[in-house]
């Protein structure tokens, strides 16, 4: 079956959501690496789930081979709980009462699958039961009454081998068993024969994902065959395939530099991942896709396969307004819906769907499954694995598996949001509400302009697609309200800037700074923007004299601020010339043509660097952002200084520069702190009004190894 989506925007059902009294927020979050004895080994939270008192998480941890478990008895401040040795890969746990059900891959090829499953008492962290498979696990699941698991044995393929496409047996199937006196009962071990069924090579089913509703029928997904069987513990009871979805309005290229929503795919297979039921009778999946790319949405059926509702592009389109959308995914999979959780919150029935790529939760209203509704979209880690409800303490987990400790990045978290009579806290910055989709991100630098309004720039991640962005933050949250593309006067978009700082030229157009990368042809450079985005013939383009390009290096201007006929801009980090943790202020002046320069003494880095990414006069200050380039509990130095105007007096370039004073204004790290997430390390963007009012932005790197969000907050006035 194919259904027909037409795109249209999320606005009324997010904004409908929006202003319910309960919101969800996030209240926590904890490493995996707390629970490691080596804090620097690679770990990961994939699958999770919590004890029937909901005071312990328990995840599994396939790089460690382990389950960890976190006290959350007061769950604004988790705690470690240590490890547990499964002795294998763990693909998944389900908990009954205080007893952990894993899945443990012991695989030793693809073609000679193996796989136990174990039962763990969780008070005495002990092994009391273990049964084989006979294949590789990748799912489970508990009866809602505890009286048997499921597992969905996938026996997956090699995705090198025949270009990845199935069949490659062996073939997987289902597995239940018996769940007695709170341990396993292997006697009682069946299977389900799941071969035969699909369209896609039927003698090859490789089941993804189980779910069990209050009647004991088991709903599963194969992935790769896109199909969708019902069972209970006699047999299959119904399948039918997961059909497909023509998409529209979607941005399907992988050029990594721009966001383009006005391309299509028609007939994408779902290719569904997770499943949840919903009641008895209705079970929504999330088309996260593999073979075939997917639909990128989400879908709910009833058992005997009737289509009750298809998202269809809309999860993704308010994705893309919140700036999270992953462009580098744009041709197979989009945001990937992939994990999935259901919960009664307050009587309330919600689904949660998981965007792995785009490292977002989109909570949804089933009151009426066949008209779901937005109710909220909350940050996640980076890529949200598995996820869990636990409506009895009015709390909802993620298990987050990307861990970039090898990169210097951010590690894998496991986060706790709680169910509040509060405003949602994010997102903090939309385009929700424009007359057209806006896709966004990687905002850098900032001005503020008169009526509550900021411009901002995108940086180079979003080459082709050079972007001014025009902000309202007289709205909650802040709204961006228009785009400017910025152009050639041949209209074609000025690729090969990057664009890091932006002030007003005081006759309705901008000057722009670009840090430039002569490495790859990218000029360090400033450029006249008139307000349509067109850059000026004229003064378009001013690049730097001999004195700096003989002494520049890679990181370049960070930011522009305009003092009377002065331009100024701020040096990220030293050129050649410059002292130890010393970096330049830069003046241009636009009437005489003349370069000048003076000297900011920055901190000196514990780990890594530390430099400059914004400045703005005024008053009688200007002001600049220093930070450090670490991110979570590493992080330092997040700070805005102030620096008296009356001492930027620029001396001539090749000669010794005065060394400015600065003075302490915010420290920012508690800022960062307060969203209970982990510190960034981006602080690219400061506005500040006449009036003093502040904003403040963080530049989420086009969600590329980052978890997308953007804090655009106010601290008050300066």
């Amino acid at each position: 079956m194919t259904f027909k989506f037409l795109p249209m925007t999320s606005v009324m059902a997010l904004t409908a959501g929006l202003a319910h009294a309960d919101a969800f927020n996030r209240i926590a979050s904890f490493p995996t690496s707390l629970n490691n004895a080596d804090a620097s080994a690679e770990s990961s939270a994939e699958i999770i789930s919590a004890t029937e008192d909901g005071m312990t998480l328990v995840y599994t941890d396939s790089p460690l081979g382990v389950i960890g478990l976190i006290d959350i008895a007061d769950p604004h401040n988790p705690a470690s709980k240590g490890n547990i040795d499964v002795g294998g890969e763990p693909t998944a746990v389900s908990i009954i009462a205080n007893t952990a059900f894993v899945g443990v891959n012991t695989s030793e090829s693809y073609t000679a699958p193996s796989g136990l499953v174990k039962a763990f008492d969780l008070g005495t962290m002990t092994e009391t039961a273990v049964c084989d498979l006979g294949g590789q696990p990748d799912s489970t699941a508990a009866a809602p009454d505890g009286s048997f698991i499921a597992v969905a044995i996938e026996n997956e393929r090699d995705e090198d081998l025949g270009d990845g496409r199935v069949g490659q047996l062996p073939g997987g199937f289902v597995v239940t068993v018996d769940v007695v006196d709170g341990t396993l009962d292997c006697d009682t071990l069946n299977v389900i024969d799941v071969t035969g069924l699909a369209d896609i090579a039927p003698n090859d089913p490789e089941p993804e994902f189980v779910d069990i509703n209050a009647e004991g029928e088991i709903v599963v997904t194969l992935q790769e065959n896109n199909h969708i069987v019902i069972a209970n513990k006699d047999g299959v009871l119904n399948h039918f395939s997961a059909g497909a979805v023509d998409l529209e309005g979607i941005d399907a290229t992988d050029e990594s530099a721009a966001l383009r929503f006005y391309e299509s795919q028609p007939g994408r297979l779902r290719e569904p991942d997770a499943v949840q039921w919903i009641d008895d009778t209705h079970f929504a999946i999330a088309n996260e896709g593999d073979m075939d790319g997917g639909s990128r949405g989400w879908s709910i059926f009833n058992q005997t396969g009737e289509l009750v509702y298809e998202n269809g592009t809309a999860f993704e389109r308010a994705i893309v307004e919140i700036g999270h959308y992953p462009d580098r995914r744009s041709d197979a999979k989009g945001v990937e819906p992939e994990g999935m959780e259901f919960g009664v919150f307050d009587g309330t029935p919600m689904a949660f769907i998981l965007a792995e790529r785009a490292s977002v939760v989109g909570v949804y209203d089933l009151t009426d499954p066949s008209v779901p509704v937005l109710s909220q979209l909350l940050p996640s880690g980076i890529a949200p694995e598995g996820a869990f409800a636990i409506p009895s303490r009015n709390l909802f987990v993620t298990a987050n598996e990307a861990d970039l400790i090898e990169d210097g990045g951010v590690r894998s978290h496991v986060m706790i949001y709680e169910m509040q009579d509060a405003a949602p806290a994010y997102p903090q910055l939309t385009s929700a509400g424009a007359d057209e989709l806006i896709g966004w991100g990687a905002i850098s630098g900032m001005v503020a302009d008169a009526d509550g309004i900021v411009w901002a720039v995108n940086d180079s991640f979003y080459g082709f697609q050079p972007t001014i962005f025009k902000i309202d933050t007289t709205t909650t949250p802040p709204t961006i309200i228009d785009q400017i593309p910025v152009t050639r006067r041949n209209g074609d978009p000025a690729q090969q800037i990057d664009m890091e700082g932006i002030t007003l030229d005081g006759d309705g157009g901008f000057y722009i700074a670009s840090e430039g990368r002569t490495d790859r042809v990218i000029p360090h450079a400033i450029y006249h923007v008139d307000a349509d985005g067109v850059i000026q013939f004229r003064d378009g383009e001013i690049g730097l004299p001999p004195e700096l390009m003989a002494v520049e290096r890679r990181f370049g201007f960070e930011g522009i601020t305009k003092v009377g006929d002065t331009l100024w801009m701020a040096v990220q980090r030293e050129w050649a010339d410059d002292p130890e943790n010393h970096v330049k202020l830069v003046s241009y002046n636009l009437e005489t043509a003349e370069w000048g320069a003076v000297l900011y003494p920055k901190a000196a880095p514990d780990t890594g660097w530390v430099g400059l990414s914004e400045i703005v006069a005024h008053g009688d200050y200007v002001y600049v952002i220093e930070r450090d380039n670490q991110i979570g509990a590493a992080a330092v130095t997040k700070m805005v200084y102030r620096i008296p105007l009356s001492e930027m007096v620029p001396a001539a370039l090749g000669g010794d520069l005065p060394v400015v004073s600065k003075e302490a204004v915010r420290d920012l790290i508690p800022d960062l702190q307060s969203q209970n997430g982990y510190v960034v390390d981006k602080i690219e963007g400061l506005a500040i009004f006449e009036d003093g009012t502040a904003w403040i932005s963080t530049d989420n790197d086009g969600v590329d190894d980052s978890s997308g969000e953007t804090y655009f907050w106010s601290p008050g006035q300066f």
